[in-house]
């Protein structure tokens, strides 16, 4: 039975997705406020559990693709996702019955409820990454082989561009390139599945969970050491691995640019709470590597977040200032992420670091 994602939910579930979004998936706020005049306007939307998808059903993806640090800049006006939605069923000929949202993180966990409430669509309690990741290609989608065309992409002018090609590596350059020439952000409607397809390439849950951890990071807001146990807690009942504190300190260097379409860069941590030697965390879009000294305490597919140390409130990459106080926590990602084609996209040596992957849990006890 389907649950469903009312106004009052929205702020828990973009909080809850900015701390599963490692830093990426982009600000949520202005989708925030577009997203809760839409269900207070159109009315609540059905989340529907994965394992219940009709045998007839056509899921598609719908988000944004893009340099999160553009969202701040060249923001959305709430139409763009219908406009995709609209335009990938006038292209194909066929109706969407479900959306999904391209990954748990940021505004791209909530953009589709816009679309879903708009036309009475249910939106799937699941998502195609667990997490923020920056290239098509690293999506449980593409990973699991679904296509990632026909798609439909809406930039900030009205116009759109049709896609038909045939992997997501080819999709991933295509896009990029036309979201850097459109200024950096557009909206997109893609990988278009069928129930089976949907079942296998999905990774169930997640919208619920980030509700539920938002909902956890609110009742429980304050001082970052003290909500490490309800997170602790929250982490153990779900398909997420170990949860860990990794670092409490103050944020010393921030540097970070938009290149080819990603925000990439580096922030430094000092200690704050002991003698330890600088964390740096590595940036292409999300926090992808948390280095100290010559050890590696964190790196992706495993989730890496920042949490403001005073509040908890989880902090979204561009959102990094130098003279933060910040906690870093890092999770184990899903099992999905760890078998062995995932890794041939998702290990950290794809974002060009010369180490292999080593679950969380191992490196905190080596």
């Amino acid at each position: 039975m389907s649950t469903r994602i009312r106004h009052e939910d929205v702020a828990d579930l973009c909080t809850g997705s900015v701390f599963l979004a490692t830093g990426g998936g982009g600000d949520p706020y202005i989708s925030q406020v577009l997203v809760t005049e839409a269900l207070k306007k159109h009315g609540p939307v059905d989340l529907f559990a994965l394992d219940e998808l009709p045998d007839d059903a056509l899921v598609v993806a719908v988000g944004e693709v893009g340099a999160p640090s553009i969202s701040l800049e060249q923001l959305p006006i709430g139409d763009e996702c219908l406009a995709v939605v609209d335009r990938f069923e006038a292209f194909t000929g066929k109706t969407i019955s479900h959306l999904v949202s391209f990954e748990v993180g940021g505004a791209n966990s909530v953009i589709p409820l816009i679309a879903a409430a708009a036309r009475g669509l249910p939106l799937i309690d699941g998502d195609g990454m667990a997490r923020a990741l920056p290239e098509a290609q690293m999506m449980t989608f593409a990973i699991e082989g679904v296509k990632p065309s026909p798609a439909v992409a809406v930039d900030y002018t009205g116009g759109a561009v049709y896609f038909d090609v045939k992997d997501a590596l080819l999709y991933e350059r295509q896009i990029r390139n036309f979201a850097m020439a459109m200024g950096g952000m557009v909206f997109t409607a893609e990988h278009p599945m069928n129930a089976e397809q949907a079942r296998r390439a999905i990774v169930p849950g997640t919208i619920s969970f980030a509700l539920e951890l938002g909902r956890t990071l609110r009742e429980h807001a304050g001082n970052a050491a003290h909500i490490e146990a309800p997170l602790r807690a929250l982490f153990e009942q779900s398909d997420y691995g170990e949860f860990h504190h990794l670092y409490t300190g103050k944020v010393v260097d921030i540097q970070r640019k938009t290149v080819g379409g990603f925000d990439v860069g580096e922030a430094i941590l000092e200690s704050t709470v002991s003698e330890r030697e600088p964390l740096r965390l590595a940036i292409k879009n999300e926090f992808l590597l948390a280095t100290e000294g010559d050890r590696v305490l964190a790196s992706v597919p495993d989730l890496i977040t920042m949490v403001d140390h005073e509040t908890s409130a989880p902090i979204n990459a561009e959102r990094v200032h130098y003279g933060q106080r910040v906690s870093v926590f890092g999770i184990g990602c899903p099992s999905h992420y760890r078998s062995a084609k995932a890794l041939k996209v998702v290990a950290p040596r794809c974002f060009g670091f010369d180490l292999d992957y080593v679950p969380i849990e191992e490196r905190v006890r080596s």
